[in-house]
């Protein structure tokens, strides 16, 4: 609850793959209690566990209820994730955004790729944030990453930076 609340104010592309983490986090505890408790909550400092667990729990129960127990994401996370995709279209045709669609078009090559393999049915916004959690993952297991997808990575981690400062903007009111 912490660092998502401090992501989401300061960066909201990593909030959402922090809680794409947490997601996958308390899918392999089964969605279960005791195993969160064991696995998460007994390794954080003593004066945040109640609020974490608590925080834990609520996520836990939206997994259930929304079915995304195996797959998928909670509908907070999706509803995050809409307002990046229409904010992302808006400053594509906004005239004062020059540097985003300048980035943008630096990764379209690369957008286009990965939509191309299995993710038609996905916006741009959702594409890249998917290839930065999976080099993530592979970075965790200590798998080797391509150079040209490296390449490719630090293209797409560039837009969503940019859109990251665009919608920390827009929250403040700048």
């Amino acid at each position: 609850m912490i660092i998502a609340e401090s992501l989401r104010k300061d960066n909201v592309c990593e909030y959402l793959l922090y809680m794409w983490q947490m997601e996958d986090l308390l899918r392999s505890c089964n969605l279960d209690e005791r195993q969160v408790e064991r696995v998460i909550v007994r390794r954080l400092p003593q004066e945040v566990r109640d609020a974490e667990r608590g925080w834990l729990r609520n996520l836990m129960g939206m997994m259930k209820e929304e079915g995304c127990q195996e797959k998928g994401h909670a509908q907070v996370n999706q509803g995050v994730l809409s307002l990046l995709e229409d904010l992302h279209h808006d400053l594509l045709k906004g005239e004062r955004h020059a540097d985003y669609r300048a980035a943008y078009y630096r990764a379209l090559p690369d957008i286009v790729f990965l939509r191309a393999h299995g993710n038609m049915d996905k916006g741009e916004v959702e594409v890249c944030l998917e290839a930065l959690y999976g080099i993530m993952l592979l970075r965790l297991q200590k798998k080797p990453v391509a150079r040209e997808t490296e390449r490719a990575i630090k293209l797409i981690a560039e837009l969503m930076r940019q859109l990251s400062v665009a919608y920390k903007e827009e929250k403040e009111g700048v």
